[in-house]
């Protein structure tokens, strides 16, 4: 496939979303006789016929465009329009280099960390198997669970076990999105800085003793990427080096990935984490309340972990809420605290059920906002802010697929509602305003 196909490929999908964004006559006078010519830094480069047709897309539709561009999900970031021999509308900027940025290990995720229980004690046997001897027991790991049940933690405490127990293998882990993002800037960038591009992206991920890819999931319907993982998975299978790889589904279910990487998967070890029990949970909130350095009584506990669902974010969040009660009333955490703190009563007196419209509703009247304001694309910062601990609330309180979350809050993508969950998720540890803002409203979300 030559570039050019690949840029009208690109093209044709972005216009496919501009055509129902901008209105028939001005998609047929602006858009529709633009031709892409290019893509650096992730921007697709279009090439207008005229100056006014330029100064046009760029000053009447410009936001409408870029909406279309995050809609059609093709990797790409944003659009440079150019002219030929106008001195305004000319490429002039560079490719950046595509350099080795991996994704940094947290040193908190590590085998002694992770809680034990008879809902995860198989795959936490596997990983610790695979990190003692790489490339030489299960190849590939494929292991798989629901969100907040610890996939991410095993993935990271084996490569940060390699690393501190194996210093002389390369290890990398990387998630899908990030992969996802270096295959597209490594296809595109062909001129200036970002000459090698395809072949150090090539090089980075078949040159390793061991590559770790987290919800992998993701690619869904993105072949190209696909293609790219399937032949770095050869690479590094006939050369026994070991592959981890994680998901929501088994690989069986996986339908929207090629039938030839599923094979791959299940040729190899499969292990699930299963829901924690009762006592698992407990021993999860215990440790988590060490590494705070505070001490929980049992019976708070087992309330904090009666009714609750899954997912250890959630557990962890109504933990949170309670010491950050303990802090704010200067009072030691007790049962009644607790059952203040969560608006329950210690019997938890079924609630109505939850909808993401009622936690919507909330976040608007908590920030004096409209719900237009909420999901739109509008980036001033107390908007941001409020969209993301709206996104946060969601993933909290609910169960939703994430896909489901994005379009309830303006067709955003699943990379974008993960970096909106963690980012309220980090920061509810270290700023104490943002806790109490998530609190108050998700209070507001249970009175309703």
């Amino acid at each position: 496939m030559t570039e050019k196909t690949q840029f009208e490929f690109l093209w044709e999908k972005i216009r496919e979303r501009a055509k129902l964004l901008i209105n028939p006559i001005s998609y047929s006078a602006f858009i529709e006789n633009l031709i892409p010519v290019d893509v650096v830094n992730r921007k697709i480069v279009l090439k207008a016929e005229t100056e006014l047709t330029a100064k046009q897309v760029m000053t009447s539709h410009a936001n409408k465009m870029r909406e279309a561009i995050a809609t059609a999900d093709v990797g790409l970031a944003d659009f440079i329009i150019v002219v030929d021999g106008s001195e305004e509308y000319t490429l002039n900027e560079m490719p950046d280099a595509v350099e080795e940025t991996p994704v940094v290990l947290d040193k908190r995720y590590t085998f002694d960390s992770f809680v034990v229980g008879s809902s995860n004690k198989f795959v936490y046997a596997a990983a610790k198997s695979v990190a003692e001897a790489p490339g030489e027991n299960f190849n590939p790991l494929y292991i798989y669970g629901g969100t907040g049940l610890g996939k991410t933690h095993l993935m990271q405490a084996i490569a940060n076990e390699i690393a501190v127990k194996k210093p002389t293998l390369k290890v990398i882990y990387t998630t899908s999105e990030k992969f996802l993002n270096e295959y597209v800037d490594s296809m595109y960038g062909k001129k200036g800085s970002g000459r090698e591009a395809d072949s150090r992206f090539r090089n980075r991920y078949r040159n390793v003793d061991v590559l770790l890819i987290d919800d992998i999931q993701f690619w869904a319907g993105k072949y190209g990427v696909q293609e790219a993982f399937f032949h770095a998975f050869n690479e590094l299978f006939t050369q026994h080096k070991q592959i981890v790889i994680s998901s929501d589904c088994p690989a069986k279910d996986l339908t929207t990935l090629e039938e030839r990487l599923r094979t791959r998967f299940e040729g190899g070890l499969i292990a699930d984490i299963q829901p924690p029990d009762l006592e698992t949970k407990i021993a999860i909130l215990k440790r988590k309340a060490l590494e705070k350095k505070y001490v929980v009584p049992d019976e708070v506990l087992a309330f904090l972990v009666r009714n609750s669902d899954n997912n250890v974010r959630t557990l962890e969040g109504r933990l949170n809420t309670v010491i950050f009660a303990s802090k704010l009333h200067e009072e030691p955490i007790s049962l009644k605290l607790a059952a203040t703190a969560l608006q329950e009563s210690i019997n938890t007196e079924e609630q109505e059920e939850i909808t993401p419209e009622a936690i919507v509703r909330a976040t608007c009247s908590y920030f004096s906002l409209n719900k237009s304001d909420l999901v739109g694309k509008n980036k001033r910062q107390e908007l941001v802010r409020a969209r993301q601990i709206c996104i946060y609330l969601i993933c909290d309180m609910l169960t939703l697929p994430l896909v489901s979350v994005g379009k309830l809050m303006g067709g955003r993508d699943h990379s974008t509602i993960i970096y909106a969950r963690d980012k309220i998720a980090e920061l509810m540890r270290v700023n104490d305003a943002v806790l109490k803002e998530v609190n108050d409203i998700k209070s507001a979300v249970l009175k309703q």
